[in-house]
């Protein structure tokens, strides 16, 4: 099984509100990426909050959801990856983690078991989509990798695992823009809304 880390750990300051409740399509982002990590390979789903912990808790219902509070989420997005891996590391069962971005909400089903599938295929470490030769999210990164995350400086971020393994790393072409889509202020949702 391959657990799902969805990081909503931010200050989410130039949005102005909590990312993970901007309400998009109906649902809001945390919503929508709750609902691709459904698959019946990943168990179990981690949630990692850091200052909003409990607007979103009060908004979304987490209660069949592992929510990881990172204490040190101002030291940046790998605290909170390595939040997620210290608790992975309590439990035997996975084979790695895919990792969500709250910011990058349009993520469907379809892409994450297509990853899913060949994670699992192919055997690589790393496994990710690229849009038009464009790397994107969700990551998947095999449990071999966890102590190098843990040891990775937090100025760098996981992408330093990714380029220590570069002859490892399986990209996964797709049409999904979704997977390059980084929401994370005003003027970036309104374009992909379609408002530009």
């Amino acid at each position: 099984m391959l657990a799902a880390v969805i990081l909503s750990g931010g200050e989410s300051k130039r949005m102005g509100s909590p990312k993970a409740l901007i309400p998009c399509r109906g649902k809001t982002f945390l919503e929508h990426l709750l609902e691709a990590a459904r698959h019946p390979r990943i168990s179990p789903v981690i949630v990692v909050l850091g200052p909003h912990a409990d607007a979103i808790r009060q908004a979304v219902n987490l209660d069949a959801i592992n929510v990881v509070i990172n204490q040190e989420w101002e030291k940046g997005q790998l605290s909170s990856i390595q939040a997620a891996v210290r608790e992975l590391q309590k439990r035997d069962e996975t084979d790695g983690f895919l990792l969500f971005l709250v910011d990058h909400p349009f993520i469907s089903a379809r892409l994450v078991d297509q990853l899913v599938a060949e994670f699992y295929r192919s055997e690589k470490p790393i496994v990710l989509p690229a849009f038009q030769g464009k790397r994107g999210h969700p990551v998947i990164f095999a449990r071999r990798l966890y102590e190098e995350l843990l040891a990775a400086p937090l100025d760098k971020g996981a992408r330093t695992v990714v380029w220590a393994h570069a002859g490892e790393v399986l990209e996964v072409p797709t049409e999904e823009e979704g997977v390059v889509l980084n929401l994370n202020d005003p003027e970036n949702l309104r374009r992909a809304l379609g408002g530009a």
